[in-house]
């Protein structure tokens, strides 16, 4: 019975992390491919369609979850360590995630040798939360649930305050609930994923993979999950109708039905509001609470790129790059122009008219997720087959 709980709840976290993982290249193909995106933000309003805006919203649900899930994985590895070892591997985990993030990561989303632009993103804040979840992890189950819920819930209490000026006060500050950038030496750092609601988003996740336990009775757990998902979602309706609490900007009825809909979607990411959380995480467990009826056959195959994510991640940002590096070259902007050295990649200017239409970017999307999946097949199976080796747990 045991193993065969833990069969189940491995393939169904799995399952939800290899899904949120497919749908985060979509953002990606995106960023690289899109006409649109070197013109307007995708959810800009006043431009946006309702085809690009909730083609930019459903990614908004990859990286809550997959911060969210990865508490849930040190919770559930922790099972099988003391609570020294969990910390001491957490903490050493975090750090080379923070490595990652300005060398490889950094590389591959913008090609440039120099290094003079860091975006610390999703990568940077999964190794910082760790880092705090190594400390916290010494705490009662209850006692890390209450701070995670302080960080998420409260946060939001914080969005006035600002520190300014280039400093390392300031930059401290974004680090922890703010989104600016700085330039120190000639190398512009972008603090992009505030670590206080991040961190509180793990801490959470590490408390939920008690429902995971082998021991979890599976229809009390799913119960659980549908009342966590629907109760989530009733929370997000709620506050965001009465619009003074849980995120910094409002909604407003629009022109139309769809758009005032789309105003209401519309939440913060940077840094991700109390909102935003809620109306990602809340659908992520209604999607584990019926997970299981999905068709073993896709379940598996989505599962594979669930198993692997660090690798995934890493290799599609250098396959989508590289090929949008082609297409500036052969459509006459010059590869030269996916040398990112000054902000993200679609703020450059001079590739205003670069790039392909919507569909283009969902067909370049599936192509880039099914050629990866061989590679993530063949990587998923080497781990599981050397379980021994100790490095392939840090990728």
């Amino acid at each position: 019975m045991t193993s065969t709980h833990t069969a189940v709840r491995i393939t169904t976290i799995d399952f939800l992390r290899g899904a949120v993982m497919i749908i985060m290249a979509l953002d990606h193909t995106r960023d690289y491919f899109h006409a649109y995106s070197y013109y307007y933000n995708p959810v800009d309003l006043q431009h946006t369609s309702p085809a690009i805006f909730f083609t930019r919203w459903i990614t908004h649900f990859c990286a809550p979850v997959f911060v969210f899930l990865a508490g849930t994985s040190a919770f559930l590895s922790g099972q099988k360590k003391t609570k020294q070892q969990l910390s001491v591997f957490l903490l050493k985990r975090g750090l080379w995630l923070m490595l990652l993030e300005i060398t490889l990561v950094s590389f591959g989303w913008f090609f440039n040798p120099l290094f003079s632009l860091w975006v610390l993103q999703v990568i940077w804040v999964l190794g910082l939360s760790m880092i705090v979840l190594a400390g916290l992890v010494h705490l009662p189950v209850k006692a890390i649930m209450a701070i995670g819920l302080a960080m998420v819930l409260g946060h939001n209490l914080l969005d006035n305050m600002h520190v300014a000026g280039n400093t390392a006060t300031a930059f401290g500050w974004a680090e922890l609930h703010d989104f600016r950038a700085f330039t120190f030496r000639n190398i512009i750092v972008v603090s992009a994923y505030p670590l206080i609601p991040w961190a509180g988003v793990m801490a959470l996740g590490y408390c939920f993979g008690r429902l995971f336990l082998p021991a979890f009775d599976a229809a009390r757990r799913k119960r659980t999950l549908l009342i966590m998902g629907a109760a989530g979602i009733t929370l997000f309706i709620l506050l965001r109708f009465i619009n003074i609490y849980g995120d910094s900007s409002r909604w407003a009825e629009q022109g139309s039905a769809v758009f005032s809909l789309m105003s209401f979607l519309n939440t913060s990411k940077y840094p991700p509001s109390l909102l935003y959380l809620l109306m990602t995480l809340s659908p992520a467990f209604l999607f584990l609470a019926v997970a299981d009826q999905f068709s073993s056959r896709i379940a598996a195959i989505v599962s594979t790129y669930g198993r692997v994510p660090m690798m995934y991640y890493l290799v599609h940002i250098y396959v989508l790059h590289f090929f949008a590096l082609l297409l500036a070259q052969f459509t006459g902007f010059g590869w030269h122009q996916m040398i990112i050295t000054k902000g993200w990649i679609t703020d450059n200017a001079s590739l205003q008219g670069y790039g392909l239409s919507l569909p283009m970017v969902y067909i370049i999307w599936l192509v880039t997720v099914l050629a990866m999946y061989p590679l993530c097949r063949k990587y998923d199976r080497y781990k599981q087959n050397n379980r021994q080796q100790w490095w392939l747990s840090y990728l």
